[in-house]
Order: structure tokens, then C-alpha cells, then sequence
């Protein structure tokens, strides 16, 4: 995806800002607990144990970073208490190296995007966000407002669609999403619309007949569009924390997904779940959100993520 006409340095800040939360809750802690220890001892590293796991960057991907700094200290490369700290950045870069990616977008539209996650996770305001930058970016892009369970979530969605001048199409409450679905990109096509956005409403990743639902809409659009959904895009509240891999691996096991967007990143400090992320699944995160507003929405770019996480605010 292009990048945001603005000067990188203004959205480089806008990063800071929305991490300061998990810079001070995870990032100031750990080195808070490590600079005031004169050694390196099996003590410090139960202690950052549990500090990682608190931090929701999960059971499995805490047992194995510090499996990773025992074996640093065993092999004399690290040895005192700034060492260990560089090597806990150096290692979470080097997780989150590669974990990024870019829409995937075919040239001869529309391109179908469907977003999906439990309730409150983001989405429709995330579909709004992504349907304003594409649009910026030069695309012309339609919504359809396929949550048809929640009598506001149409009505939400137009209210952003018209912030962003972006159309909408929609029915009335009860109705079958999938309808929605095949009416929207119908009109993508008679108006040569880029883009169709698809914002469905929000499910719990254990409903079976509700993950059904979801398959039923993505039939719909590749009957109509081949290849269609292009992406399939899980939002994840970035303050839920460690639950997100519970609902990163049913909904990948139900849907095949193809991206992740981290959603409410300024908004807690949990957000070095996206270590753990990177490290259980190979599902690129592929937009973050760090701000409320409508172009509060960026690239994942790990380094930039490393950077601004770990530098001084």
C-alpha cells in the first residue's frame, strides 16, 4: 500500500504517542527491574519471566525468549544488566522481523476485503478508516454494511462513510448479510469501484453456526468476483491482550486468514501481544490503529514498531 502522503516523521510520531501506553506499562518496567539489579541471576530472569507474561505477551512466547537469554548468558554473550536489555530489544526486533505485510490488492477490481472479530473488537470503525486512506491513496471504494444483527451498525457505518464520502450500501436490520454482500458489489461493478470493504458483524470465535455465516459471505462474493475475498482481515482490540491468540487461531482455522489488524493500540498497555502474535502465528500484521481519528491508521512497519516502542519518549 502507498504511503500516507504526509511526512513519515508525522506519522512516526503519531506512533510514539499511541505506544506510550505499552512503552511505559512494558518497555519502562523491564528496564526498570533490570537496571536495578547489580548481576545477572536466575532471580532477574524469573522476575522478567513473569513481567512478560503479565504484559500478555503469552505463556508460550515468554518461556521461549527467555530460553533464547539463558543460552546468551551460558555462552558468556551477555554478562550484565545494560547487556540483557540490549539484547531483549535486539530480540524482539528480530521476533517481529518479517512480521509485517501489505495489502494484497488485484489490479483489475474490485478488490473484496472482508473484516471480521468478535464484538467491540474495532471493525467498523476500522473499515471506515481503511476505506477513507484507500480513497486518498486514489482508489474509488464502497461499503457494505453486512452487519445486519446490531440495529446501529449500519447506521454507524454510514455516519463514517459520509465523514470520508465514501457510499455505503445497506438493508434493513435482520437482514441476510450475505444479501448485503452480493448488492454491494453488484454496485462496486456498475460504478467501477476499486475497492469493496466488507464490515460484518461481530462474532464469538467459538459460535460454529456464526463462523458458517462468514464463509456464506465470502461464497457470495467470489461468485461474483473471482478470487474474492482478496483479503481476509481479523481486527483484534489490542486491549483484550493475551485472548487475541485464542481468537487469532479459531477464526485462521475457520476462514484462512490473511492479515491482522491491531486495533486500540493507544489506548492500553498490552500492546507487546503483538510479539507474541508474530511468534505463534505466520498470519502478517498488516495495519495498526493508533489514534482515534479517521487517518489514525498505519502500515505495520516493524522496524518503525521497534523503534518507537523502545525509544525514549
Amino acid at each position: 500500500m502507498a504511503r500516507d502522503a504526509r511526512s513519515s516523521g508525522g506519522l512516526f510520531d503519531r506512533l510514539k504517542m499511541g505506544l506510550s501506553k505499552t512503552h511505559e506499562g512494558f518497555v519502562n518496567r523491564v528496564e526498570r527491574l533490570v537496571l536495578r539489579r547489580n548481576k545477572v541471576d536466575e532471580d532477574l530472569l524469573e522476575s522478567l519471566e513473569e513481567l512478560y507474561i503479565q504484559s500478555d505477551i503469552g505463556p508460550r512466547t515468554t518461556m521461549e525468549l527467555m530460553d533464547g537469554l539463558r543460552e546468551a548468558i551460558s555462552r558468556k554473550e551477555v554478562g550484565s544488566p545494560e547487556k540483557v536489555l540490549a539484547f531483549l530489544r535486539r530480540q524482539a526486533a528480530e521476533t517481529l522481523a518479517g512480521s509485517g505485510g501489505s495489502l494484497s490488492l488485484p489490479a483489475d477490481g474490485p478488490a473484496v476485503i472482508l473484516a471480521v472479530g468478535i464484538n467491540g473488537s474495532g471493525k467498523t470503525t476500522t473499515v471506515a478508516k481503511l476505506g477513507n486512506r484507500l480513497q486518498r491513496e486514489g482508489r474509488k471504494v464502497i461499503l457494505a454494511a453486512a452487519d445486519t444483527f446490531r440495529a446501529a451498525a449500519s447506521e454507524q457505518l454510514e455516519i463514517w462513510g459520509q465523514r470520508a464520502g465514501l457510499d455505503v450500501i445497506a438493508q434493513k436490520p435482520g437482514s441476510d448479510p450475505s444479501a448485503v454482500v452480493y448488492d454491494t458489489i453488484q454496485a462496486a461493478q456498475a460504478r467501477r469501484c476499486d475497492v469493496v470493504l466488507i464490515d460484518t458483524a461481530g462474532r464469538l470465535h467459538t459460535k460454529v453456526n456464526l463462523m458458517e455465516e462468514l464463509k456464506k459471505i465470502g461464497r457470495t462474493a467470489a461468485k461474483l468476483v473471482p478470487g474474492a475475498p482478496h483479503e481476509t482481515l481479523l481486527v483484534l482490540d489490542a486491549t483484550t491482550g493475551q485472548n487475541a491468540l485464542a481468537q487469532v487461531r479459531l477464526f485462521h482455522e475457520a476462514l484462512g486468514l490473511t492479515g491482522l489488524v491491531l486495533a486500540k493500540l493507544d489506548g492500553t498497555a498490552k500492546g507487546g501481544v503483538i510479539i507474541g502474535l508474530a511468534r505463534e502465528f505466520d498470519i502478517p500484521v498488516k495495519l495498526i490503529g493508533v489514534g482515534e481519528k479517521i487517518d489514525d491508521l498505519q502500515d505495520f512497519e516493524p522496524e518503525n514498531f521497534i523503534k518507537a516502542l523502545f525509544e525514549d519518549l
